[in-house]
Formats: C-alpha cells, sequence, structure tokens
C-alpha cells in the first residue's frame, strides 16, 4: 500500500492551482487509484492562518493530490477518501499530530459526511486536543499579518506624501482633412 514511483510531476497554472502531468498510482489496501494526467490540483487546501504550522505543499503533497482527486471524482466515498487521505499521510511519514489534524481538516471540510460514530468521537477526540494548541499560535500568527500590513500601508503613504501624481498629458488628436 504505497504510491508508485516518484513524484508527482505536475505543471504550475497559476497562483493556486497545478496540473497533473504525469499520471500518479497510488495502490490501496484493495484497489489500484490512478490520479489522471491533467487532473486540476490546489494541493492541500490550508486556511492562511494555519500555513506556518502546514504548507500548502510538502511530504504529504501526493496524498492531498490523490484525496483531492478521489473527492472530485466520487470513485469512493466521503469518508473513504478522507481515511485513505489518512493512511496515505501514515505512509508518507507525516507525523502522528500533523496527520491527525490534517485528517480533521478534511473531515470538517466535509461537514463529516458518511461518518459513523467511531469517527464522530475521533473527529472530537483530535479536535478538542488541537483547539487548544492552534487558536493561540493562529490568533498571533493573524495578528502579526495584520500589524505587517499597517506598516506596509504607513510606509506606502509616506513614500507617497512628497510624490505628486504627474500625468502625462493626453495625446493630442491627429485630424486628417481630405
Amino acid at each position: 500500500m504505497a504510491f508508485v514511483g516518484n513524484g508527482p510531476v505536475v505543471e504550475e497554472l497559476d497562483a493556486k492551482f497545478w496540473r497533473v502531468a504525469a499520471p500518479l498510482v497510488y495502490h490501496g489496501a484493495d484497489e489500484e487509484f490512478v490520479v489522471p494526467e491533467g487532473f486540476r490540483t490546489d494541493f492541500a487546501s490550508v486556511p492562511r492562518a494555519f500555513v506556518w504550522l502546514i504548507p500548502r505543499y510538502g511530504v504529504y503533497t501526493r496524498a492531498a493530490i490523490l484525496h483531492d482527486y478521489l473527492r472530485s471524482s466520487g470513485v469512493v466515498g466521503t469518508a473513504d477518501a478522507d481515511g485513505i487521505f489518512r493512511r496515505a499521510l501514515r505512509e508518507a511519514s507525516v507525523s502522528v499530530p500533523r496527520r491527525w489534524i490534517m485528517w480533521a481538516a478534511v473531515r470538517l471540510g466535509s461537514r463529516l459526511r458518511g461518518a459513523g460514530p467511531l469517527d464522530i468521537a475521533r473527529f472530537v477526540l483530535i479536535a478538542a486536543l488541537a483547539v487548544p494548541f492552534l487558536a493561540i499560535p493562529a490568533t498571533v500568527v493573524q495578528l502579526f499579518l495584520m500589524l505587517f500590513w499597517l506598516v506596509e500601508l504607513v510606509f506606502w503613504g509616506v513614500a507617497n506624501i512628497g510624490r505628486r501624481a504627474t500625468a502625462p498629458p493626453p495625446p493630442t488628436p491627429q485630424m486628417k482633412t481630405a
């Protein structure tokens, strides 16, 4: 049970999306899943306040691409796609806390669709442990991002105080007579 070959081979489409340039193959417990060439992904969808902990790409990139594919293609159900994601994270040697936080995030993103009582209990346990751990750093990061934005605004304002907007004169119309 693992990904076949190296990779992924991707091409950047824009600042957020990438295209799989060569098929990505994953051998699951019972099935083989193939992310086809041309599939569009955003890697891991991580809110900006949490990128300090879980960047959009890393050792878990292939697992994130597979999860995007499984969710969009409907090859398996939502709960199964999320479970395969967690298994692929484990196989990629993602640390236990990060793996379970990422799993809880995708389960929350799917609104616990297809979750049984055990899944819900796992989610509540992981969320209860993760919220205090994430809330304080995320709040501090957001505050400093806002502070940095204010500093940039002040510097922009100071830089533009003495600068007078001088627009070039409008072009002279070209009048042609017959």
